[in-house]
């Protein structure tokens, strides 16, 4: 069975917005640039992913709990936090058509077309020069000078007319309350999760009856008014995170990281992800966070190349030093048991819900042709696949339309099916394949006089007849292999 996996960014955009997993917002007043929409499988597809890492992040664990924190937080959170000084991204104006680009990640794309050419030698070089900026003059004048020097053009206008780069602060700000004066203190819109986890220490220390070392979940938005590439939902201005923040003692950090690095490359693969798509970047010394003592990147091979899907860092006990200092309130955890005050330090695990989205679907999406004939497949893991069995009717008849009819009722109450009786059986299940849904069951005139119905299966295309009261069954098993 020849296969072709996918080469094309477009390609699962194409699909996406034919199958209804993500549209862009607003589309129909022209859209809004980096915001999209999920639809009806989208939406499945999100939440079943959320309800997996959710599972594995506080239900496997005793010492794991979950918070919901708000998006609004007192302007102070963000001096604590260092985003009001630091957020920023580096920033350039193509004076021909006003448009912002992100400095560095103009660079890429640049080094990805070079890539393209067949010039690798070259793309390397430019990598190198890239990685290295602002270790040569400051990292605004180390990336305007790469632009300079490889006359890099604007891609809307093909203009070569370039500002300055200069650093812009990423978060927005909006107005709170009824009356906003001009010296009001600003409100912004969070620029990541964690913070609502920090602020919520003392609280769930003091009332979930927790112990060094114990963690905090949390699933939210974020909001980030960087300049965007055209990279589909990975990088978007509006978006979701899977954020567990760890506490430990001192000195136990190391252990702790290497650790929580591990379990969740291995929580990936169990996705259903392919293994030789996925690697582990660790930060340089040199590049790391203010906050951070150790940190490293889990990427997915995506069709944009190698990226970050989810940081796992050691963020020591800054955030929670800023917060006492900044707060006035003790952050210190008292170690009962060996009549010792610290404050702890944080092992963070850090995943993008849309990014690990777009993972999942590019990793599915397969082209194959079998007997003479092409399917689009997304091989999606049957616990994440949003329709988990199609129900068909073999043809339009009103016996075989009643037992499919009553099937799909029944398996509703524990399953997201889909009932079908449109076309043929064969388009019926290219429909299915194209939205990932793993089992295909069809009513047919002989299970009418021997209560069986035929599951179909998406990967192997293979037909089992099983008895109708075997169906859920048999559904439960394949779902949770």
């Amino acid at each position: 069975m020849p296969v072709s996996h996918l080469k094309s960014l477009d390609t699962l955009v194409s699909l996406c917005k034919s199958r209804g997993f993500i549209f862009q917002s607003s589309e129909i007043y022209g859209g809004l640039s980096a915001v999209y929409d999920y639809g009806p499988l989208g939406v499945e597809l999100k939440r079943n992913i959320q309800s997996e890492w959710w599972k594995a992040m506080t239900q496997a664990h005793d010492n794991i709990v979950g918070v919901d924190a708000a998006i609004f937080m007192h302007p102070k959170v963000w001096h604590a936090s260092g985003h009001v000084e630091g957020f920023n991204d580096p920033m350039i104006d193509d004076k021909q058509s006003k448009k912002r680009y992100r400095a560095d990640m103009l660079i890429e794309q640049y080094i990805l077309k070079i890539r393209e050419k067949g010039d690798q030698e070259k793309a390397d070089t430019l990598q190198q020069l890239l990685d290295s900026a602002g270790t040569r003059k400051g990292l605004c004048e180390d990336l305007h000078e790469i632009i300079m020097d490889e006359k890099i053009i604007a891609p809307d206008s093909g203009a070569f007319d370039w500002t300055e780069v200069r650093q812009f602060n990423l978060m927005f700000k909006t107005h709170y309350g009824a009356v906003t004066k001009e010296d009001d203190e600003a409100i912004y819109l969070r620029p990541e999760t964690a913070q609502g986890i920090f602020v919520n220490y003392k609280n769930v220390l003091d009332t979930a009856r927790v112990q060094v070392p114990f963690g905090i979940a949390q699933i939210g938005k974020a909001f980030r008014n960087e300049v965007v590439a055209r990279q589909f939902v990975f990088r978007m201005r509006e978006f979701e995170q899977m954020e567990m923040q760890y506490f430990v003692e001192p000195g136990t950090d190391d252990g702790e990281y290497e650790k929580w690095l591990e379990a969740r490359l291995e929580w990936h693969k169990s996705m259903g992800v392919r293994p030789e798509n996925l690697r582990v970047s660790p930060h340089p010394e040199d590049k790391l966070a203010h906050y951070a003592r150790a940190a490293a990147d889990i990427q997915y091979h995506y069709p944009i190349g190698w990226q970050e899907v989810e940081g796992i860092h050691n963020r020591t006990d800054f955030d929670l030093s800023r917060h006492q200092e900044f707060s006035g309130k003790k952050m210190e955890y008292f170690d009962q048991k060996n009549q010792k005050r610290y404050i702890p330090y944080v092992i963070e695990t850090s995943v993008g819900l849309d990014r690990t989205t777009l993972m999942i679907l590019s990793d599915a999406y397969r082209e194959e042709e079998v007997e003479g004939e092409s399917r689009t497949v997304l091989k999606l893991h049957p616990k994440l696949a949003p329709v988990k069995a199609g129900v068909f009717p073999l043809i339009k008849k009103p016996e075989l339309k009643e037992v499919a009819a009553k099937l799909d009722r029944d398996l509703r109450k524990e399953f997201t099916t889909q009932y079908d009786e449109a076309g043929s059986i064969g388009k019926r299940y290219r429909r299915q394949d194209e939205a990932g849904t793993p089992f295909c069951i069809t009513v047919d005139f002989d299970g009418l006089e021997d209560q069986t119905v035929t599951v179909r299966h998406r990967d192997t295309m293979k037909q089992d007849r099983i008895a109708l009261d075997q169906v859920a069954s048999v559904l439960r098993d394949g779902i949770h292999i």
